[in-house]
C-alpha cells in the first residue's frame, strides 16, 4: 500500500475532530479531502485543514483519495462504504461496520472481490491498555482465562450529545453503540466467540435532549436500552457483558478477566492506555507497567496500521474484525429477542499483538 496513504473523509460531524488531530502527527496518512451531507460544515473543515471540499460522490471517485475514511452515522456506513470499494478505494469507517449484518456481509465480499483493504474502528484495543492486559494474558500472568466481565453504564447520550436521535434507532443502542469498544477487546483479550445468551429492555418510549440548540426537544426511542449477555468464547472461557443506557452509575470495573492463578482488571477499552491492574493468587493488585501496544495512540492508529500492513497480512483493525463483532452483537440481540442461545456464525483470527511501540510510520 502506498505511502503515505491519501485520505477522504466523508462525515465530518463531532467524531472527525479525533481523527484530524491524529492525522498532524502521523507521516504515514495524509488527509486530502472532506466530504459532508452539509456542504457547509465540509467547507468550514476544508478551509481549517487546507485541503478540498467534494461532493460525497466526488470525493469517493477523485483520483487523490486512496482511501475513504466513512465517519457518517451507522445507517450510511454500507452505502458509503460499498459506493468506496466500487470506485476501488480501501475504506476505513467507524464502528459499527454496517447497521445490519446483511450490510456488512455486502461490504466484505465487495472488497474482497475488488482487492481492496477493509478495515473499521474501534482501533482503542491497540494502545498500551488493552495491549498490556493482553500480554499478560499471553504470558500466563493469570493462568488459563476462565471468565471475563464488561460493564458500560450511563443514563443515556441524549444529556450531552446535541443530536442523539440515531443512538435510539435501529443500528443504534447501547450494544451496537458502546458495544464494539467492549466485545473487540474481549475477542482481542481472549479470542472469538462461539455462541451467545442475552437479554434486553427498555425503560422509556422518548428521551429529552439535554444541551445545544435543540435542547428540550423529545427524541423516540425504537431499540433496547439496556442488553446483557454471556458470550461463549471458542476457547471456552465466558464473558458476561452489560450495555446499558438506562443506568445512572456504577463502580464496576470496565472490564476484569479472571484466570486460574489471576485476575486482571482492565481500563476503558473507549480509551486508548490507563492502568492494568495484576492480582495473582496469593497476592494483592499491582499496575503493571505498560508492555505492548501503541504508546500515545489516538483515534486514526487503526488507519495508520492498516497503511502500514505488508500486502496480504490483515491489519488489526480490519473487516473481518469488526464484522465478527457485528455478528457477536447481533447474534445477542437476536437471542434477547428469542429467549434462546444462538450460535455465533462468523469467526475471525485473533489479531496481531501490538509490540510496545509508537504510532506506525511511513517507510
Amino acid at each position: 500500500m502506498g505511502q503515505p496513504l491519501r485520505v477522504g473523509i466523508v462525515g465530518v460531524g463531532a467524531i472527525s475532530g479525533q481523527y484530524l488531530s491524529t492525522f498532524e502527527r502521523l507521516e504515514s496518512v495524509r488527509l486530502t479531502a472532506v466530504a459532508d451531507a452539509d456542504p457547509a460544515r465540509a467547507e468550514a473543515v476544508a478551509r481549517a485543514r487546507g485541503v478540498r471540499a467534494l461532493a460525497v460522490d466526488e470525493l469517493i471517485a477523485d483520483a487523490e483519495v486512496d482511501v475513504v475514511l466513512n465517519l457518517t452515522i451507522p445507517a450510511a456506513h454500507a452505502e458509503i462504504a460499498l459506493k468506496a470499494v466500487a470506485a476501488g478505494k480501501h475504506v476505513y469507517g467507524e464502528k459499527p461496520l454496517a447497521a445490519t449484518l446483511e450490510d456488512a456481509e455486502a461490504i466484505i465480499d465487495a472488497g474482497r472481490e475488488a482487492g481492496v483493504r477493509v478495515g473499521c474502528a474501534p482501533d482503542t484495543v491497540l494502545g498500551t491498555g488493552v495491549q498490556t492486559a493482553r500480554k499478560a494474558i499471553d504470558d500466563g500472568a493469570i493462568g488459563a482465562p476462565v471468565a471475563a466481565t464488561a460493564t458500560m453504564a450511563t443514563p443515556g447520550h441524549e444529556r450531552w450529545h446535541p443530536n442523539p436521535d440515531f443512538y435510539y434507532q435501529p443500528g443504534g443502542g447501547p450494544l451496537l453503540d458502546m458495544g464494539p469498544y467492549y466485545v473487540t477487546a474481549l475477542v482481542t483479550l481472549l479470542g472469538p466467540v462461539a455462541s451467545v445468551i442475552g437479554a434486553a429492555s427498555h425503560t422509556r418510549d422518548e428521551r429529552t435532549i439535554g444541551s445545544g440548540p435543540r435542547e428540550g426537544e423529545v427524541v423516540p426511542v425504537a431499540v433496547d436500552t439496556h442488553v446483557t449477555g454471556v458470550l461463549r468464547h471458542e476457547s471456552g472461557a465466558l464473558s458476561t457483558l452489560v450495555m446499558s443506557f438506562d443506568s445512572v452509575a456504577t463502580r464496576a470495573s470496565n472490564i476484569e478477566v479472571h484466570g486460574q492463578s489471576g485476575s486482571l482488571i482492565v481500563p476503558d477499552p473507549n480509551g486508548f492506555d490507563g492502568d492494568v491492574l495484576l492480582h495473582p493468587l496469593g497476592g494483592a493488585w499491582e499496575t503493571l507497567p505498560p508492555s505492548a501496544g501503541y504508546r500515545g495512540a489516538a483515534r486514526g492508529y487503526g488507519l495508520a496500521d492498516l497503511a502500514a500492513a505488508p500486502e496480504g497480512v490483515p491489519a488489526r483493525a480490519d473487516g473481518a474484525l469488526a464484522y465478527h463483532v457485528l455478528d457477536i452483537m447481533t447474534s445477542l440481540l437476536a437471542s434477547a429477542e428469542g429467549g434462546a442461545a444462538v450460535a455465533v456464525a462468523s469467526t475471525c483470527e485473533r489479531p496481531a499483538a501490538v509490540p510496545l511501540q509508537d504510532a506506525p510510520q511511513a517507510a
